[in-house]
C-alpha cells in the first residue's frame, strides 16, 4: 500500500498547524476587536453624557452590534478578502425544504441536549456559570426582549459566519470534516469564556461545546450556512423569551 513520503507528510502537518493557528488567531482577534469597539463606543457615549454601564439595554445593544455584528462579521469578510476568497467559500444560500427539516431537527436537538445536560448537572450537583446577558437581564428584563430580535439579526448570523463559515471552513481544508467540526467547536466554546459570570465556567463551556458540535454537523450536512445561523438565532431567542417570562413572573424561575 502506498504511503506518503516524509516530505509530503511534513507539508501536510505544517498545513494543518497553519490552519489551526490561523483559525484560533482569527477567532480571538475578532473577539479582541469587538472588545475594543465596545470600549471605544462607551468612551464616545460618555462624552455625550450617556453612561453605558448604567443602561443595561443600551449596553447589550452596543456589545452585540460591536462584537457579533461589526467584529465577527467584519473580520470574517476581511479575512476572505485578504485570502482572495469569494463569498462562495461560506456556502450560504436560500434554504430548501430539506434545509428546513434540518433546522427543525437541529433546533429540537439543541433544546434536548440542554434539558438532558441540565438534569445531569442537577443530579451530580454541578454548578454552571451564568452568561452576563442573563445577569443584566435579571436587573432589567427588557434586556431579554431586546436579545430576541438581536439573536436572529446579529448573534446567530455573526457567530455562525465566523465560527462555522470561516473557522470550520478553513479547518476543513487541512483536516477531515469531523476533526474540523470538533476543533471549530472547541474554539467557539473557549471564546465564550469571557462572556461568563460566576463559578462553573468550565461546565458551561462544556455545554457550549456540545451545542456547537450540533451546529457544526448541521453545517457540514446541509452545506448551507443559513441553516445553523437560523437554528442558533432561534435557540437563543427562545431562551431569552423564557428568561423574560421568568423574570416578569410569567413562568417559574429558570434554573
Amino acid at each position: 500500500m502506498a504511503t506518503d513520503s516524509p516530505a509530503t507528510a511534513d507539508r501536510t502537518a505544517r498545513s494543518a498547524i497553519r490552519a489551526f493557528l490561523g483559525a484560533v488567531g482569527v477567532a480571538f482577534g475578532a473577539l479582541v476587536l469587538g472588545s475594543v469597539l465596545v470600549a471605544v463606543s462607551a468612551v464616545a457615549l460618555s462624552a455625550f453624557g450617556i453612561a453605558l454601564l448604567s443602561n443595561p439595554s443600551l449596553q447589550i445593544l452596543v456589545s452585540v452590534v460591536g462584537v457579533q455584528g461589526v467584529a465577527f462579521g467584519g473580520t470574517a469578510l476581511l479575512y476572505l478578502r485578504y485570502r482572495g476568497r469569494g463569498l462562495s467559500f461560506l456556502r450560504a444560500r436560500f434554504p430548501t425544504l430539506r434545509d428546513v427539516g434540518w433546522m427543525l431537527g437541529g433546533f429540537l436537538l439543541l433544546f434536548g441536549l440542554l434539558v438532558v445536560v441540565g438534569r445531569l448537572f442537577t443530579a451530580l450537583g454541578i454548578e454552571s456559570a451564568q452568561n452576563q446577558v442573563v445577569a443584566l437581564g435579571s436587573s432589567d428584563p427588557t434586556v431579554f426582549l431586546l436579545m430576541i430580535p438581536l439573536s436572529f439579526l446579529l448573534v446567530g448570523p455573526g457567530e455562525e459566519l465566523l465560527f462555522r463559515g470561516l473557522v470550520q471552513g478553513r479547518l476543513a481544508e487541512a483536516f477531515s470534516p469531523a476533526r474540523a467540526i470538533v476543533l471549530a467547536s472547541a474554539i467557539f466554546a473557549v471564546v465564550h469564556y469571557t462572556s461568563l459570570a460566576g463559578s462553573g465556567r468550565f461546565a458551561y463551556i462544556g455545554v457550549v461545546f456540545a451545542l456547537a458540535l450540533v451546529l457544526g454537523v448541521v453545517y457540514e450536512r446541509t452545506d448551507n450556512l443559513v441553516v445553523p445561523a437560523l437554528i442558533h438565532g432561534a435557540y437563543n431567542a427562545v431562551q431569552f423569551a423564557i428568561q423574560y417570562l421568568a423574570a416578569t413572573g410569567g413562568l417559574p424561575p429558570v434554573s
